[in-house]
């Protein structure tokens, strides 16, 4: 047994809290979704992996201790069960890692050590009915919720989602434009113009070139 990888790199982080800190991102292969934005394609199946131990996994990981963070992801990291062995060992050696998942598989029984990105599909992703609803209650403070926006739709999708499920919630609401479809200046607007608490969850990394 082994965890499908599509690869391993070093880079900035451009999403959530931590934008802007170097990260080694560990992208697995695999997704059970197929939103019509996804923008790491090449992860959607195990064509593009290599099999690899925990054990050779955690080698590079150790390689890259100077990284402020591990970002696990995909692809859909959830769905491969190894995984959850490989969070609770970053847990237990206090590495700070952070999850991104789709919303589509439950948090509940993964380590909690681990901070944990977690996706709510609008419309135009074609998915919006995959959300698993017991993350709601599995969302803590360090936890993170994102919706990516392409159009008013969109946004009115997201804003009814969190009058209805996520209010009150512990966790920090995202709001991410998708890149080169809605302008950031327009979801800005809307934004303040409803007085919502979200954070603004613009694609640090694309803006400087990084894929």
């Amino acid at each position: 047994m082994g965890i499908h990888v599509n690869e391993i790199f070093y880079s900035i982080q451009g999403e959530t809290l931590y934008a802007g800190f170097p990260s080694l991102f560990i992208r697995l292969a695999g997704c059970n979704l197929n939103c019509k934005y996804c923008d790491t394609p090449n992860a959607k199946s195990r064509e593009n992996s290599k099999l690899m131990s925990i054990e050779e996994i955690m080698g590079i990981a150790a390689n890259h201790s100077f990284a402020h963070h591990i970002t696990i992801t995909g692809g859909e990291p959830l769905i491969q069960q190894e995984v959850l062995d490989l969070i609770s060992i970053f847990g237990s050696l206090e590495v700070l890692t952070q999850v991104e998942t789709n919303g589509s598989v439950s948090i509940a029984n993964s380590d909690r050590r681990a901070r944990y990105i977690i996706d709510i599909k609008t419309p135009s992703s074609g998915e919006e009915n995959s959300f698993n609803f017991e993350n709601i209650n599995a969302l803590s403070s360090q936890d993170e919720v994102k919706f990516v926006i392409a159009d008013e739709n969109d946004y009115d999708f997201a804003k009814t989602f969190i009058w209805k499920h996520l209010f009150p919630t512990p966790a920090i609401i995202n709001f991410s434009p998708v890149f080169g479809v809605m302008k950031e200046e327009q979801l800005t607007n809307l934004i303040i113009k409803d007085a919502l608490t979200v954070r603004l969850n613009v694609q640090l990394h694309k803006l400087i070139g990084h894929e």
